[in-house]
């Protein structure tokens, strides 16, 4: 094969775990996101100098924009090549992609190649790849089969399925690669969501590679994950699947959330302003008694009183509505919350 190569990523994905790097050469702000799941961000245009270089082609003509563009472009290769693949051997294969039109990648796959390295560039960039990931998202779920861990807040759901994922399980975790734990409290601290791009990046790598024959263990999330959609057709898979009902009880429930949340314990405020959310499901006058109960320190007996009051009577609503199975789902009690009882829960489910 002669070197640089221009291949469809139809093509390149079934050695895409063959190439010893993945360089994305847009910029930062464009790398952000989304990107090929484990590219590497090697900008041949910053953000400023992209928007400079497109304020030229604009405002100016081609043939301006180009030249400024082409010194900035090698300057940017050369800094990479000096920094990041210096020390790189002779068959070290990269795969090279930019935005779409190729101007970008083929630059640095085209230095790249003519050091003697196997480059190859995507054909049609980034916009490609996301043509197939919006398509394999209709079609991957079909051919999937998915038992639905369901359980009213606190019961372990989460914590069940990192369990079976230890244990060799097959597992979609859609909270993990939300970022959130999927309630109006879920907002996880200092860990922003992706972008819904992102996340249907990651979920297609996550699909892709489970095994059709095994059975994938999923949570019973609702359509969205904080400010995050669940993918339709995937929705339509898991709520039509097998379910199993996780049993914890009343109080051990409030310890796991506890321990969970301990964010919102060690500060009142921050729950404090989260609660205000739920004003016009609750009221303001309980609102404010709830938010005095956290500033006071009172938080077991106010996780209690929002489960009985808040959420178990939104999950009983739902549960059944939207997930078919529900009514024949396998019963499991948890004898507690430490490891060993999540470990033998998990091992009653892969037997």
């Amino acid at each position: 094969m002669k070197y640089p190569a221009l291949l469809p990523f139809a093509d390149l994905l079934p050695q895409l775990e063959s190439f010893d790097a993945i360089i994305d050469v847009r910029s930062p702000g464009e790398f952000a996101e989304d990107r090929l799941p484990g590219a590497i961000n090697c900008p041949v245009l910053d953000d400023e100098e992209r928007q400079r270089v497109g304020t030229l082609y604009k405002q100016v003509n081609a043939f301006e924009a180009k030249k400024v563009g082409a010194a900035l472009v090698a300057k940017n290769i050369a800094r990479h090549i000096e920094e990041q693949f210096h020390d790189k051997p002779r068959d070290w294969k990269p795969l090279v992609y930019c935005w779409r039109g190729g101007n970008r990648s083929g630059s640095m796959a085209h230095i790249l190649a003519k050091i003697g390295w196997p480059a190859v560039q995507l054909d049609g960039g980034y916009k490609e790849y996301r043509r197939h990931v919006n398509l394999a998202l209709t079609e991957l779920p079909a051919g999937l089969q998915f038992r639905v861990v369901c359980g009213t807040t606190g019961s372990g759901k989460s914590r069940l399925l990192q369990t079976l994922a230890a244990q060799a399980a097959q597992v979609l975790d859609l909270e993990q690669l939300a970022s959130h734990r999927g309630s109006v409290l879920g907002h996880l601290p200092l860990e922003p969501q992706p972008t819904q791009k992102a996340f249907e990046s990651s979920l297609w790598e996550a699909l892709r590679k489970f095994d059709p024959q095994r059975v994938i263990f999923v949570e019973s999330e609702s359509k969205k994950v904080g400010n995050l959609r669940v993918p339709e057709l995937l929705m339509e898979r898991m709520r039509a699947s097998d379910c199993v009902a996780l049993h914890l009880t009343q109080s051990a429930r409030v310890d796991l959330l506890m321990e969970d949340y301990v964010h919102f314990v060690d500060s009142p405020a921050t729950l404090n302003r989260q609660l205000d959310c739920l004003v016009q499901v609750h009221g303001k006058e309980t609102i404010a008694r709830w938010q005095a109960m956290a500033t006071s320190g009172a938080m077991a007996p106010l996780v209690d009183e929002l489960l009985v009051r808040h959420y178990d009577p939104a999950y009983l609503r739902s549960i059944e509505r939207n997930f078919a199975r529900f009514g024949t789902a396998e019963k499991l009690e948890l004898e507690g919350i430490s490891d060993t009882a999540f470990a033998r829960a998990a091992e009653l489910l892969l037997k």
